[in-house]
């Protein structure tokens, strides 16, 4: 019976489920580059955890019920600045269509979010970019890298995920950041080697970011 009544909802009533599964979660010298894609979605959410005091069981599962990782950098991030619920931004955001839209709906001054950022929104910029001002304004207002490192690291075609754990290990090693990258992106050294070297353990990924930015604010 409640299989027929569940087979019996319409569609958009049952979530999209998107698995963010990895089969590699470890370092294995044999197979370097092989749980890479596990690290920085790792060291992305423990960033995210950091800056915004949220659980990382709740982006996970946002993830995975069709939330994507740029939707909720900028909705939390106006939820930070606004005081506008989170969760609230997110439904209005499905509702309007786009974040200007969303934004405008709700009322919110365009002063609190700063003014790259609203100007991102007017000139109605594709959601992957507001994205990257999101997390281009939590490097320096956390002051975890150079200006000068985060605008080489997005020109040389560094994602939220590779800026971040490029910082990460930056600040631990004290090198710096786009070099990281270089190497990663050429593959001198993966992600995982570049973690090693540095002896960041990626079990304790969450505890090197919370000290890290406790230290740099």
């Amino acid at each position: 019976m409640i299989l027929l009544l569940m087979a019996s909802l319409p569609a958009l009533a049952i979530p999209t489920i998107t698995c963010h599964c990895f089969s590699e979660r470890s370092y294995d010298p044999a197979r370097p580059a092989a749980a890479d894609q596990y690290f920085l979605a790792m060291a992305q959410n423990a960033f995210f955890a950091g800056v915004f005091a949220v659980d990382k069981k709740t982006i996970i599962i946002k993830k995975q019920t069709g939330t994507s990782a740029d939707d909720l950098w900028v909705a939390y991030r106006i939820a930070a600045e606004s005081g506008v619920a989170a969760e609230e931004l997110l439904q209005a955001r499905t509702a309007r269509g786009s974040w200007g839209e969303t934004v405008a709906s709700l009322s919110i001054p365009a002063k609190v979010l700063g003014a790259e950022f609203s100007s991102a929104l007017h000139a109605r910029l594709p959601d992957a970019r507001l994205a990257e001002i999101v997390v281009n304004e939590l490097f320096a207002e956390y002051r975890l890298l150079a200006a000068s490192d985060v605008a080489a690291l997005r020109k040389s075609g560094a994602t939220n995920q590779e800026l971040i754990l490029a910082g990460i290990i930056a600040r631990r090693t004290k090198t710096q950041a786009p070099r990281i990258y270089g190497e990663a992106k050429s593959g001198v050294r993966s992600w995982g080697a570049l973690l090693q070297e540095a002896r960041i353990e990626p079990a304790e990924m969450s505890k090197e970011v919370s000290a890290l930015l406790k230290i740099r604010r």
